[in-house]
């Protein structure tokens, strides 16, 4: 694939918990669609290698954990298969495409509005053979296959030991997951996502495939998962300073999101893309020149033409006049479309019965949880298996997970890395608890925040395996699944050509009329937040906590009033005049 070919599309998929798209290039990359597979849990990995290479005939060589570098080749080998096997089925898929009619109008089902190619195939369909070769001829100019780019939670990078010797930093879990895709053959991204690690960004300057050629194509790219333009800048000016170019901005809502919500202090979507559009070429520009200046201070190639910058954002989209207001407002070159993708089965690996569960939730079992072990909020939906599992435990007196993956054993305990959510840990904790005289309220307040921890590390890979009926080894965790609040708008299970038309307003799948715009869902969201905050700094009477308030309080009414401007004559205004109003009560409440 030529790097600078352009997409097909205009959405991605973004990486979705560790299995939901460990597989999606495999699925859907045939089509044109991006997708970003997650990188973080190298069994996982080596399961799924096993079982794709026999599901495609190929030869398959285990990588135990006796091998030197087990983790780093683990993904390696898989992310090469996935590359081949993507390769294979893209190259059948052309064949097939101009010689089908059928296949023919169900690809042109999936293209954008006005796409050449879609007229291209309607040529095709109204004049028979006659356009066949010209087909031939354009399909192998401008079609080629979706990205397979992969995810690396920066912050998981915990250290690792052999027998009780403490390895070199490069076989640290993030430094290792770098290592293993800096070798495969895909010529594609990495998502850097959670914020800066310094190390391991510095890492990334010993693999030649993430600097520019002389044409400024780049093998592998970078892309960093930012929540503002502030963090762009610090973060990108520290790789350029060592000749490392960042080529996607992917910016993300902190709380409209799923996964992993990385609340900012009320700092809105809407503002944050307007810095971005307002501010691309200048940062375009400031990095080259520092790019530049470090790729002749290495000896390095400094290319002629200045590397491709993408500025893309997800995180709570639902509607095709979202996302075309997305693309044209703010002129981004792609949206990420989550969430909604977890309930189509061909191209996410979800297990039927978390499916089902999806589907059917209602607003209310949508919720941000503290379950995550890094103390960080956490997309969450009631009464999944793995919330019925903890649970029964808890009340079994027996609270905690064995913590046999160990990817977020980040907390140290008598000196050694233990994870929140084991049971080796809670047992010290509520051990500790017990010892202390507290009131039953604040008890079993200070308990639940202690056993709400779950393991995300095998709840988050076990869809994978119920769904390829693929055996789950070890105690019982059952599956987490982490959507984000839009998707209790979506209410069945639907197929690839649904919902791509509906992203691009030829179908309308969602049936909640009341859904607000996802600029406001967002807004409320944080005014949800805005009211813990104030919470917060009640309980802890500090100066600092007050700042925060008002802080908080100053970024929400910058927000508005963009929205106010934004959004006059339209009818969005009447929501915007509800979440409004909820700041006025929050502002009496907030007086500090």
């Amino acid at each position: 694939m030529n790097m600078n070919t352009k997409p097909i599309h205009t959405f991605h998929i973004p990486v979705m918990g560790l299995a939901f798209t460990v597989d999606s290039p495999i699925r859907v990359a045939q089509y044109g669609i991006d997708s970003v597979i997650s990188i973080v849990d190298d069994e996982l990995i080596e399961r799924m290698n096993a079982f794709y290479s026999k599901k495609f005939n190929f030869p398959y060589h285990e990588v135990t954990k006796k091998a030197f570098d087990y983790r780093a080749e683990r993904i390696t080998n898989y992310l090469n298969l996935v590359d081949t096997i993507v390769q294979e089925k893209f190259t059948e898929f052309k064949k097939e495409i101009t010689e089908n009619k059928s296949l023919q109008l169900n690809f042109s089902n999936l293209l954008p509005k006005g796409h050449d190619l879609k007229k291209k195939l309607q040529e095709v369909a109204n004049n028979g053979l006659a356009f066949k070769d010209k087909l031939v001829d354009y399909i192998d100019e401008v079609l080629h296959p979706g990205a397979i780019d992969v995810n690396i939670m920066t912050k998981l990078d915990k250290e690792n030991f052999d027998k009780k010797e403490a390895l070199p930093q490069e076989f640290n879990d993030a430094h290792a997951a770098l290592r293993g895709f800096a070798k495969s053959n895909l010529s594609s991204s990495v998502v850097l996502s959670a914020g800066m690690n310094p190390r391991l960004y510095s890492y990334i300057e010993n693999f030649e495939d993430f600097y520019p050629n002389e044409s400024g194509v780049i093998k592998k790219k970078i892309i960093l998962k930012v929540s503002d333009f502030r963090s762009a800048q610090i973060q990108s000016r520290f790789l350029a300073q060592k000749g490392l170019w960042v080529s996607e901005f992917r910016i993300e809502s902190g709380l409209n999101c799923g996964g992993h919500a990385f609340a900012s202090d009320g700092y809105l979507l809407g503002p944050i893309l307007d810095e971005f559009k307002t501010k691309r070429e200048e940062l375009k520009e400031t990095m080259f020149a520092t790019v530049s200046k470090a790729l002749e201070g290495k000896g390095k190639t400094i290319p002629t033409n200045v590397p491709s910058l993408k500025v893309t954002v997800q995180g709570g989209v639902g509607t095709a006049e979202e996302h075309q207001f997305l693309l044209d407002h703010y002129q981004v070159d792609s949206v990420g479309w989550g969430s909604p993708f977890l309930l189509v089965k061909e191209a996410t690996s979800v297990d039927d019965d978390t499916r089902e569960l999806l589907a059917n939730a209602k607003e209310n079992d949508f919720y941000l949880s503290e379950i995550s072990p890094l103390g960080v909020s956490f997309n969450a939906v009631n009464n999944t298996t793995n919330q019925q599992i903890r649970d029964a435990r808890i009340d079994a007196g027996r609270p905690g997970s064995s913590c046999p993956k160990k990817f977020l054993a980040l907390h140290k305990l008598n000196d050694e890395q233990v994870c929140t959510a084991s049971r080796k840990f809670q047992k010290k904790a509520l051990k500790e608890l017990d010892a202390l005289e507290l009131t039953e309220e604040i008890y079993q307040e200070r308990k639940k925040a202690i056993t709400d921890k779950s393991c995300l590390c095998t709840g988050l890979a076990n869809a994978a395996y119920l769904e390829n009926d693929m055996p789950i080894k070890g105690e019982a965790q059952g599956v987490v699944i982490c959507p984000g609040p839009n998707l209790t708008y979506f209410d069945t299970e639907v197929s690839l050509q649904d919902m791509v038309q509906h992203i691009y307003g030829d179908k309308n799948i969602m049936h909640n009329a009341l859904r607000p715009h996802m600029f406001i869902k967002e807004l409320s969201l944080y005014l949800d937040a805005f009211k813990n905050t104030i919470k917060q700094a009640e309980r802890e009477a500090s100066a600092q906590a007050n700042k925060k308030v008002v802080r908080f309080r100053k970024n929400l009414e910058d927000g508005i009033n963009y929205y106010k401007e934004l959004f006059h004559n339209s009818p969005i205004n009447e929501q915007l005049t509800r979440e409004i109003e909820k700041l006025a009560v929050l502002e009496t409440a907030a007086t500090l």
